[in-house]
């Protein structure tokens, strides 16, 4: 089944002045797309057109015959996770149950905030920084490139993307300002609450 590349679910400046709409554009417009693209291109010529993009991701994980279709196939599924993660007005300490969950699994806000910078900054390279439940139990972890926790068995619940075009425009080299501005200005937890119900 072929992947529509979604619309943003705001406005190119409504992440204003945390991102920009210029690196909305070229994020979306530019990168997203061309995963899209690209995936529905492969999917297609691997006889995989008729599976969800989430079961194509499983299949090809760890298949070097389809490295080129899972890189595309992950890669047009987390920008469409990191956009919904993220919302005006979001960031901060987050309420409702992932709250409780954090306080009991990872220690409290703080220690969340703690590790996922920590996720994030350190990611050697390309990657992504996630929220996840695993087994039952919430876990900060980094993956890099396109690999996402759904070929790992885990749960995604957020996801903050540390590519170099995520922020460059913005922040050029400071991936940790980046970081910290998603964490204190942009987290959609509504969002985040709706998949933890969800796991």
């Amino acid at each position: 089944m072929a992947y529509a590349l979604p619309d943003l679910p705001y406005a190119y400046n409504a992440l204003e002045p945390y991102i920009s709409a210029k690196t909305l554009e070229f994020h979306h417009d530019k990168h997203h797309a061309k995963y899209v693209t690209k995936f529905n291109d492969m999917s297609q010529a691997a006889g995989m057109a008729d599976k969800s993009i989430e079961e194509v991701i499983k299949a090809s994980y760890n298949d070097s015959s389809k490295s080129g279709l899972f890189n595309n196939a992950a890669q047009a599924w987390n920008h469409t996770f990191f956009w919904n993660s993220m919302k005006s007005g979001g960031g901060g300490a987050p309420s409702g149950a992932v709250a409780d969950k954090i306080k009991s699994d990872l220690g409290g806000y703080d220690k969340f905030k703690e590790e996922f910078k920590n996720a994030a900054t350190s990611q050697f390279g390309s990657g992504w920084a996630w929220l996840v439940v695993d087994n039952g139990t919430l876990k900060v972890v980094n993956t890099a490139n396109a690999v996402n926790p759904i070929a790992l068995g885990m749960t995604p619940l957020l996801t903050c993307d540390v590519w170099e075009h995520a922020y460059y425009l913005d922040y050029q080299n400071k991936r940790p300002d980046f970081v910290e501005a998603f964490l204190n200005n942009l987290i959609n937890w509504d969002f985040v609450n709706q998949q933890m119900a969800a796991a």
